[in-house]
C-alpha cells in the first residue's frame, strides 16, 4: 500500500477515536456495505466494493470549477481490522472547501473489553489550502462516527433478532 498523502511532512490529519458498544463485525460491515456507507457519509457512493484497487466516488454540494465528485481508492483491507482508501476532489480554480484535496482515510477496529475502539485518522491535509476543508470535515467527521454507532447498534440488534 502506497500512502503518499499520509507521509507528507507539510500535512495535517483529522483524528476521531471512540469505543462503541459493539463487535468488530457489526462496524465493520457498517464501514464497508455500499448502502450503509451512503447512510453515515449522507452522500451518494458509487461502485464501491471492499477490494484493494477497487475505485469509487461519492458526489456532494459542486463548489466552484469542482463537480462535487469525490474520488476514492481503497488501499488497504484486512477484514475487521483496517479499511483505508484515499479521498480526492477539488479544483485548482477553487479556495477552501473545493481546494484540490489529495488525501487517506484510515479506520481501524480493535477489539476491547468494552466492545470495539474505532479510529479514523483522515490524513494529508495541506494547510492553509486545505483549511476550510481540514475544518469542516474535522467537525463533520466526529458526527459520521456517532452516526456509525448508532447504525452499527441497528446492525447488532437486527443479527441478535434474526
Amino acid at each position: 500500500m502506497t500512502n503518499a498523502a499520509a507521509r507528507k511532512p507539510d500535512t495535517h490529519d483529522i483524528v476521531v477515536e471512540d469505543v462503541f458498544p459493539h463487535p468488530p463485525s457489526a462496524i465493520w460491515k457498517v464501514l464497508t456495505t455500499g448502502a450503509l456507507i451512503g447512510r453515515w457519509l449522507k452522500m451518494p457512493i458509487e461502485g464501491f466494493a471492499p477490494v484493494v484497487g477497487t475505485l469509487f466516488t461519492y458526489r456532494t454540494t459542486p463548489a466552484g470549477g469542482w463537480d462535487g465528485t469525490i474520488h476514492c481508492e481503497v488501499l488497504d483491507v484486512v477484514e475487521n481490522r483496517r479499511f483505508v482508501h484515499s479521498w480526492k476532489g477539488g479544483h485548482e480554480s477553487n479556495v477552501g472547501y473545493g481546494a484540490p484535496l489529495d488525501t487517506v482515510v484510515t479506520w481501524t477496529l480493535a477489539p476491547v473489553e468494552a466492545g470495539t475502539r474505532l479510529r479514523l485518522v483522515h490524513s494529508g491535509f495541506v494547510l492553509p489550502r486545505n483549511q476550510t476543508a481540514f475544518t469542516g470535515m474535522g467537525n463533520g467527521w466526529k458526527q459520521v462516527v456517532k452516526t456509525i454507532d448508532a447504525i452499527s447498534a441497528e446492525e447488532t440488534a437486527a443479527r441478535k433478532s434474526d
